[in-house]
């Protein structure tokens, strides 16, 4: 039997049993487990159970569970609230800086929770009224949260990053080093367009009324910066320990995870139902990971073992004759499409038995590979007809934004990451030089 038909077989069936409805942990398995009876007969049944059993081995899964419920107690004891608040009165004087504001307050839970949910929970219920209450045309403002919320899987900590790192077996940190830089290239884009659509067309983004501004104190200024320094510490303190030595990457986590906890004591909002809250988020989106890890680990132990991954690389390039480039450029191209009906760890686990070697076959970079994966996510998160952030915006938005406003929203910034892919394609070293920098230190 040709590893052709098995690769067809393997992929088609998964993609039939998905359209059923199955959750994506219980398919991938299911199609692993069965093609290894059906190949090999009854003693290569446990060969995929037993592959599995590599994730439990693999300490950096403990941070993921530290990271979530970090950003989530962040976010459920208010601390966010006081970061809009803080851009808020520091951007509203600007023409669009309350959109300005919206995109680095998104920075900075994308730094404290890896996960693209908290920015939008935060940036649909506490941003959404303030921008549109000053003005603000609701079409543009609804695709810079959706936008902006994306920024939470490629910036550090990512917990999608780490979710590749563990099915690419990748070091998770120069996942994380890598994605920095292209996450903040890709805020700054969003800036850029924002402040040039708001001075071309200034009735869509005004400034803050000068009687609102003569209000606001100095004392609450500088106050409002105090709260602000409190988040941006827990993120310095807990990557400095981490890059200097001084603890591990799960030691960091379980650090940043702490000191949420001591932040939201201090902000006075601690209390049983925000912790009570938090930990049971933590829990559901964590087991969703584990499911999903061990699920992709026994498909993937299966195929590596058919040298199925050996036949697509002889098709692509000895038989059809394509680039390197062109079947990376094929390969992006389909996590896209994908993306417009599957979820990201869903489309890492379908195809990263068949990609994440044949990326290292054609001698590109892993880790960049990772980085241009995680791009085409925050497309697929605003892509229709089944974009997940157009869905949580529907879900949030008030009855004035329709589902025709979120649509016509995220249309400039498709394209704004679409050029940065391109740019980060064309320049990997942007995703490159810190990692490299820090391996070499």
């Amino acid at each position: 039997m040709s590893s052709e038909f098995i690769t067809l077989f393997m992929f088609g069936t998964m993609m039939v049993l998905l359209f059923t409805g199955q959750r994506v942990f219980g398919v991938i398995g299911f199609v692993g487990a069965a093609a290894a009876l059906w190949l090999w007969g009854e003693g290569s049944f446990e060969m995929p159970f037993n592959a599995s059993f590599q994730v439990l081995n693999w300490y950096p899964l403990i941070t993921v569970p530290f990271f979530v419920f970090m950003g989530y107690m962040l976010s459920e004891s208010g601390i966010a609230t006081d970061l809009y608040r803080l851009f808020h009165v520091w951007f509203g004087p600007v023409r669009g800086g309350l959109a300005l504001g919206t995109i680095g307050l998104m920075v900075l839970i994308a730094a404290l929770n890896g996960l693209s949910v908290a920015g939008m929970a935060i940036g649909a219920t506490i941003a959404l009224p303030q921008l549109l209450k000053h003005g603000y045309d609701k079409v543009m403002v609804t695709g810079v949260i959706q936008a902006g919320s994306s920024l939470g899987i490629l910036i550090p900590p990512s917990v999608v990053l780490v979710l590749y790192a563990m099915i690419a077996r990748q070091p998770v940190l120069s996942l994380w080093l890598a994605g920095v830089f292209p996450g903040l290239l890709m805020a700054l884009i969003f800036g850029i367009y924002i402040y040039v659509r708001s001075l071309i067309q200034p009735e869509i983004a005004p400034a803050m009324p000068a009687e609102e501004r003569a209000q606001i104190t100095w004392a609450e200024r500088i106050s409002l910066l105090k709260k602000g320094i409190l988040p941006l510490a827990i993120f310095l303190i807990m990557m400095g320990l981490f890059m200097t030595g001084t603890t591990s990457l799960v030691e960091s986590s379980a650090v940043g995870a702490g000191l949420s906890v001591v932040a939201a004591w201090y902000s006075g909002n601690f209390n049983r139902k925000v912790f009570e809250d938090s930990t049971r988020n933590t829990l559901a989106i964590s087991c969703m990971f584990m499911w999903i890890i061990l699920g992709a680990l026994c498909f993937s132990a299966v195929y590596d073992g058919l040298g199925a991954v050996k036949a697509v690389k002889s098709l692509l390039l000895d038989t059809w004759e394509f680039s390197p480039w062109t079947v990376l450029v094929l390969m992006l191209l389909s996590f896209i499409v994908m993306g417009t009906f599957l979820d990201d760890t869903a489309m890492l686990v379908i195809v990263a038995p068949l990609y994440i070697p044949l990326v290292k076959s054609l001698g590109f970079s892993p880790i960049w590979f990772g980085v241009l994966y995680t791009i085409t996510c925050q497309i697929a998160y605003i892509t229709p007809p089944f974009g997940y952030n157009l869905f949580l915006m529907r879900a949030m938005a008030p009855p004035d934004i329709t589902l025709v406003d979120i649509y016509r929203s995220i249309v400039p910034f498709f394209f704004l990451m679409v050029l940065t892919l391109i740019v980060i394609m064309i320049f990997p070293q942007i995703a490159l030089w810190l990692p490299e920098v820090y391996s070499g230190r």
